[in-house]
C-alpha cells in the first residue's frame, strides 16, 4: 500500500496557499485560497480533507489537525481597534457588558468593610467632640455646617480609602473601573459633561412626570419624614453664607464623589456583573437605583429618588465615566441648596414649601 503524503502549506508570506493530498502517483489540489501578505491571518483550527483508501489514510485523517485560513478584502482596509471600540460601533454602550477582576466574595466583604468604617467613623468623631469643647453647649449654625462638613469628608475620605486600598491588590484594572476623566468632555459617544447634561435634563423631565403621576394618584404630595436629609438640613440653608458654602461643599462636592463610586462605581457593575453573571446592564443599572433610593431612608421620596438613580446609572454606563454621575448628582444637590437658599431670603417659608399641612 502506498504511503499517504501530506504537503503541509508553505509559509504565510506566499502569494498563494495550497494543500495537497496525494495517493500513490495521482497527485490531487484540494484547496487553493488566495493570501494577501500584508495583512495577519485570522485562522481557526479545522480537519483536513485527506482524500485516499485504507485504513491508514482514515486513521490520519480522523487525528489530524490543520489550519485553515480567511482572508476578507475588508481587512486590508479596516484599521486595528480593541474589543471595546468593535463593540461600541455595533450598539449603544449601555448595553455593553464589563468584566470585572475579583469574584463576588471580595465584593461582599468590601461592601460590609464600607458600612462598618462608616460606623466607626461615626462613633471616633462622636468621641472626638468633648476635646473641641463641641459637646454639652449650645453651637452656632456655622459651626453645625462646618461639623457636618467635616464628618462628611472623614466618611468619604475612609470608605474610598477602603474601597480603593482593597481594590489596589488587583491591579492593573481595567481602563474603564473607577475612572475619573477630565478629557473629551463633549465627545459624543463618552463625552462626561455632554452626557451629564443630557442625563440632568432627563431626570428633570423624568421626576417631573413621576411627581404629577403622583399627585394625580394621590391627591396631594406626601408629607416628609424627618429623616429626609433636606428636613435636617433646614435650620442651615440660608442661615448665613458660610453655612450655604459649607451646605454646597459637602451636598455638592463630596456626597456626590462617595455615592457615585460606592452605587455606580462599584455597586452596579462589579457586585452585579461578577455576582450574578448573567445579569445585562440595563437591569443592574435599575437594581442599583432601587438600592439608592432605599438607603436614603425617604420611602415617601422613593419614587423620584429612584428615578433619578436610574439617570444616574444609564449616564454611566454610556460614558464609563465616574465624572458624568457626578457631574449630575452635584449639580442638582447644590441646585436644591441654592434655590431653597434663594427662597429663604426672598422670605418664602422653605419649610411649609417642603411639607405643606
Amino acid at each position: 500500500m502506498a504511503s499517504p503524503l501530506l504537503f503541509w502549506p508553505p509559509p504565510l508570506s506566499a502569494a498563494r496557499l495550497r494543500v495537497f493530498s496525494a495517493r500513490g502517483s495521482d497527485l490531487l489540489l484540494v484547496r487553493r485560497v488566495a493570501v494577501s501578505s500584508r495583512v495577519p491571518i485570522l485562522c481557526e483550527p479545522k480537519r483536513v480533507p485527506i482524500l485516499g483508501g485504507g485504513d491508514g489514510v482514515k486513521h490520519l485523517a480522523s487525528t489530524i489537525a490543520s489550519t485553515a485560513c480567511f482572508f476578507s478584502a475588508d481587512d486590508e482596509q479596516r484599521p486595528a481597534s480593541s474589543g471595546d471600540e468593535q463593540v461600541s460601533e455595533v450598539k449603544w454602550r449601555v448595553l455593553h457588558r464589563w468584566d470585572v477582576p475579583w469574584s463576588w466574595s471580595t465584593i461582599t466583604l468590601t461592601i460590609l468593610a464600607c458600612g462598618l468604617s462608616v460606623l466607626l467613623t461615626g462613633s471616633l468623631e462622636a468621641s472626638l467632640l468633648p476635646y473641641f469643647g463641641l459637646e454639652g453647649r449650645e453651637i452656632s449654625l456655622d459651626q453645625k455646617a462646618e461639623l457636618l462638613f467635616a464628618g462628611q469628608l472623614s466618611v468619604t475620605a475612609v470608605v474610598l480609602g477602603v474601597i480603593f486600598g482593597i481594590t489596589k491588590s488587583f491591579e492593573p484594572l481595567p481602563n474603564d473601573l473607577f475612572r475619573y476623566n477630565l478629557t473629551k468632555p463633549f465627545d459624543l459617544r463618552d463625552g462626561w459633561l455632554l452626557w451629564a447634561g443630557i442625563g440632568l435634563l432627563g431626570a428633570l423631565i423624568a421626576i417631573a412626570l413621576t411627581g404629577t403621576t403622583l399627585s394625580i394618584f394621590h391627591g396631594e404630595n406626601p408629607q416628609r419624614e424627618q429623616t429626609d436629609a433636606l428636613i435636617r438640613l433646614l435650620p442651615l440653608i440660608g442661615s448665613s453664607g458660610v453655612s450655604t458654602a459649607f451646605l454646597v461643599a459637602t451636598t455638592g462636592i463630596l456626597a456626590p464623589v462617595l455615592e457615585e463610586t460606592i452605587f455606580r462605581g462599584f455597586l452596579m457593575f462589579e457586585y452585579f456583573i461578577s455576582f450574578l453573571c448573567s445579569l445585562p446592564t440595563p437591569a443592574s443599572v435599575l437594581i442599583t437605583a432601587a438600592i439608592f433610593a432605599i438607603a436614603h431612608l425617604t420611602p415617601g421620596e422613593f419614587p423620584q429618588l429612584f428615578v433619578l438613580g436610574t439617570a444616574l446609572g444609564f449616564s454611566y454606563a454610556q460614558t464609563h465615566n465616574l465624572l458624568t454621575p457626578i457631574t449630575i448628582h452635584a449639580l442638582w444637590n447644590s441646585g436644591v441648596i441654592l434655590l431653597l437658599t434663594f427662597l429663604q431670603i426672598q422670605g418664602y417659608d422653605i419649610r411649609e414649601l417642603l411639607q405643606p399641612s
